[in-house]
């Protein structure tokens, strides 16, 4: 599903935040990508997220080398095959949670009706269908969350990726959330969650460690 080969990452002013990084995902896994702030995580995220591009290196996904792909080509494959979950949710705050998600699918060319559809079977997946018509500011933080969850599966990608999805959540609400992402991947999406929290990587079937833009453990 994801494959790093020898991947590197430099930004201008001699600041390396990846050093010959190589790993690799398989379809249907549950992985953690573990290490502390500035060990380069965002920056691995960034490129397996087909956001950025690598200075070095080969970077697969889903089947594709996508080196030589042009912007429009990499768009189109992140939207095709790719969902993200962030910390900060970012919802629309006076949207309701269906259309919040429904919002999800603006640009993959479908229709209001099959989009608030589709949301509204995304929600019921994450359990909020009592909650379609609620607002953000109406719901909890880890009621936000699982709507930003849903937002992200709504177009049924083959993989997500989940960046310190409970960082912001009490313990509850965050056991909730991953509750959830189990479920996906139980379901069969491919799931990266990206973490500094050691006790949540420790609960995930594979963890991957990296360290000073190094992976230490793989």
């Amino acid at each position: 599903m994801l494959e790093f080969t020898d991947v590197s990452k430099a930004y201008p002013g001699g600041v390396t935040a990846l050093r010959g990084v190589s790993l690799r995902v398989e379809e249907g896994e549950l992985v953690g990508i573990v290490g502390p702030s500035g060990s380069g995580k965002s920056t691995l995220l960034h490129l397996a997220g087909l956001l950025d591009r690598p200075s070095s290196g080969r970077i697969g996904l889903a089947g594709h080398q996508v080196d030589g792909l042009s912007d429009r080509q990499l768009s189109a494959l992140r939207a095709s095959c790719i969902g993200f979950v962030f910390q900060s949710f970012h919802l629309a705050s006076r949207v309701s949670a269906l259309d919040n998600v429904a919002d999800g699918l603006l640009y993959c060319g479908v229709q209001r009706a099959e989009r608030r559809s589709r949301a509204a079977e995304a929600l019921h997946k994450v359990g909020l269908s009592h909650r379609l018509d609620h607002a953000p500011h109406q719901l909890s933080g880890g009621e936000r969350q699982r709507v930003a969850i849903a937002r992200a599966i709504v177009s049924q990608p083959a993989l997500l990726y989940a960046d310190e999805p409970t960082g912001s959540l009490d313990s509850a609400s965050g056991d909730g959330v991953l509750q959830v992402l189990r479920e996906l991947h139980a379901d069969g999406t491919t799931i990266v969650i990206i973490t500094h929290d050691r006790d949540l990587a420790a609960g995930l079937p594979r963890r991957i460690a990296i360290r000073d833009g190094r992976v230490v453990t793989a």
